[in-house]
């Protein structure tokens, strides 16, 4: 779907107000250029007072007034945070982890295949979406809120369990029974009714598909809330979801309960909330890893339904980094800004993570650098929106693999999504633009490089595909623990890395802990001047046909190989048998992709470039500076700056936290 302008709003909460405010409030939103707001998805309890008295005079109040203004809304789903009636009526609601019923008190904190709640999510929804449906301010829908499993272990959750493998077995217990292993410390399953709760399980093949069970109950979730909506919604108007990301105090890395990919499906746009360090701890790669896997789910432009703009004290952002920003999610493809949220709260949890406004509700400075930045937006919009841009690099992401290594930990420190993310930084730093997919729905031949990071739990068939990619022309980066189980996380009776080793001509039987190990480096690609130190895992490799690039130090261990290259039929790979530094990474990363012809621009971090084509046919530029000194920018191809207006056709300055867009006629 594509959009008329560029969105950028916010999300509202007139029912959070200590006061009547709303004109107020109003005009300082047209000052600042704000178009859209998102209401209603919080405030079930006001809409709903007690079981069945119905109430929407805020929601209309605002709807009547924002539309006046020339705003548009869009509307939240309120099933996310339940009222306090409704949990004392159905107290099986509340979801039951290890056992144990949660207290009622935070958001999300109930089982989301109950039948009682979803008969009450049901009726709020059909009367709250019937009820705004018509209205002219209204142009979308957003289902729930940053929806997830919650940690679910209910019992109708381990009958569903239990019915989703029978099913997928056929009934038949002993291949069951053999595919997971259970005849260890007498977990064998003989009858099904006799299948245990998943709560004490000591077998992490089965707590992941456990998991992967859990993950689809959520794509059903949202499935059935758009089913719901899209009985009502007018033509003209969108249903969206708001993604989130594993959360380590920001968005860091693939969401461990939310199959995105499957989830995204029913959706007419992929929306995301994406939130990251901010002030000198800026880099920009958290905006980009999400831009790039919510730009692929739908393999068209999203809307980044959260910000951040105040947030908690850490994160208040430097002068110019609130537009850099913005600026940064539209050049990943974000035809939608929206902060989280207008004016920061008075009361409860998220008291201190503040908004636009402080909560004295008076313009600071973070509210004039958003109406720099809406304006700007507002003048550019028809250059920026929907702009396009293709990945000829890939990243295989796997929820399976994820959950299977938090069952199965390479380290106690670190996680699958710390070894993605490895990765992606390096990437991102020498602007080489990705797509992030999965293997259900990864089209291989579209990618000349595909990132594989420890793809621990994938079936034959996968594998075999991707050695086939490899051999007709295509080039794969594995690491270490890619390949030793299958879908099932039942590890192969294979040398390791079994069945890719024949693309990567390498096997191992050993892995250790490196315990003060290093690389040594074996060719030019590695810098022995380079950090060399290792983390958490090596694989004690053994070339086949693969060229070295760096052995171990350990003289116990110094015949076997780290990291390997190997030629495979028209294609080639490299396989990282250890976990190195960012420095090696960024070392082995670049060589590679400059073989391949997959370096675009001359600039490395802290200038990120990103470039798309806009509807009018032009190539866009956009060159980010993401550090607190002046740089200067090898210019890409000379055009029209668009935020100052002039011809450029020099290197391009940039001010600390800046930004330049130069729109170009494309090559003939």
């Amino acid at each position: 779907m594509s959009l008329k302008k560029i969105l950028y709003g916010t999300a509202y909460y007139y029912e959070y107000l200590p006061y009547d405010r709303l004109e107020q409030d109003i005009a300082m939103m047209v000052k600042a250029h704000i178009n859209v707001v998102r209401i209603g998805e919080s405030t079930w309890s006001t809409y709903e007072k007690q079981d069945g008295v119905f109430d929407f005079s805020t929601l209309d109040k605002v709807l009547d007034a924002m539309h006046a203004a020339g705003i548009q809304v869009i509307v939240g789903t309120p099933t996310y945070a339940i009222p306090t009636w409704l949990a004392k009526k159905y107290p099986e609601i509340m979801v039951q982890i290890d056992g144990k019923r949660q207290p009622y008190g935070a958001r999300q904190i109930f089982d989301i295949t109950a039948p009682a709640y979803l008969r009450y999510a049901e009726r709020i929804i059909r009367k709250m979406i019937r009820h705004v449906a018509q209205h002219p301010a209204v142009i979308g829908y957003q289902v729930d809120n940053e929806t997830k499993y919650y940690g679910t272990s209910s019992d109708n959750v381990q009958r569903g369990f239990v019915q989703f493998m029978k099913d997928q077995f056929d009934g038949d217990l002993d291949a069951l029974n053999h595919e997971f292993g259970l005849d260890y410390w007498s977990n064998r399953i003989n009858a099904w009714e006799d299948f245990p709760s998943m709560d004490g399980t000591i077998n992490g093949s089965l707590k992941a598909e456990f998991d992967r069970y859990r993950r689809g109950l959520v794509t059903q979730f949202l499935q059935w809330q758009v089913d719901l909506v899209s009985q009502y919604k007018q033509p003209n108007q969108f249903v969206t979801h708001n993604f989130d990301f594993e959360w380590r105090g920001y968005s860091y890395g693939i969401q461990p309960d939310v199959d995105h990919f499957a989830a995204s499906e029913p959706l007419d746009y992929a929306g995301g909330d994406v939130y990251h360090p901010s002030r000198k701890h800026l880099t920009g790669a958290e905006i980009s890893f999400a831009g790039d896997l919510l730009r692929t789910l739908k393999h068209d432009n999203y809307l980044i339904m959260e910000t951040q703009a105040q947030a908690f004290k850490q994160q208040v952002p430097y002068p110019g980094q609130l537009r850099q920003l913005a600026f940064s999610h539209i050049a990943s493809g974000a035809n939608m800004v929206e902060y989280w949220h207008w004016h920061s709260i008075h009361n409860s949890a998220e008291t201190y993570w503040k908004g636009i406004l402080s909560h004295d509700f008076q313009p600071n400075p973070i509210y004039n650098e958003v109406v720099q930045t809406g304006g700007q937006l507002a003048q550019l919009s028809d250059h920026l929106v929907n702009l396009k841009a293709k990945a000829d690099v890939a990243f295989l992401v796997s929820n399976q693999s994820l959950s299977a290594l938090q069952n199965f930990p390479f380290s106690d420190q670190r996680n699958y999504n710390d070894v993605f993310r490895a990765l992606y930084d390096e990437f991102y730093k020498l602007n080489i633009r990705t797509d992030i997919t999965d293997e259900h729905h990864i089209r291989l031949d579209d990618y000349q490089l595909i990132v594989v990071p420890a793809l621990y739990s994938v079936s034959d068939t996968f594998l075999e595909a991707l050695n086939a990619y490899v051999k007709r022309g295509g080039h794969v980066i594995y690491t270490f623990k890619s390949g030793f189980t299958d879908e099932h996380v039942k590890v192969r009776t294979v040398q390791q890395p079994g069945i890719i080793s024949e693309a990567c001509g390498v096997h191992y039987e050993l892995f250790v802990d490196p315990d003060g190990c290093q690389l040594v480096p074996q060719d030019a690609t590695i810098d022995g001047h380079s950090d060399l130190h290792l983390q958490d895992w090596m694989e004690l490799l053994v070339p086949d046909t693969a060229q070295v690039i760096a052995k171990y130090d350990d003289p116990n261990w110094h015949d076997y190989a780290a990291i390997t290259k190997n030629q495979f039929g028209a294609g080639s790979t490299i396989y990282l048998g250890c976990f190195p530094s960012a420095d090696v990474l960024r070392q082995v990363i670049q060589a590679y992709a400059q073989e391949l012809n997959l370096l675009p621009f001359a600039a490395t971090f802290p200038v990120i470039i990103k470039q798309g084509r806009n509807q009018l046919g032009k190539t866009v530029t956009f060159y980010f500076n993401y550090s607190s000194e002046a740089q200067t920018a090898q210019l890409v191809a000379p055009g029209q700056e668009l935020i100052t207006d002039t011809t450029v056709t020099a290197p391009v300055r940039l001010d600390p936290w800046g930004v330049a867009i130069v729109e170009s006629s494309p090559k003939e």
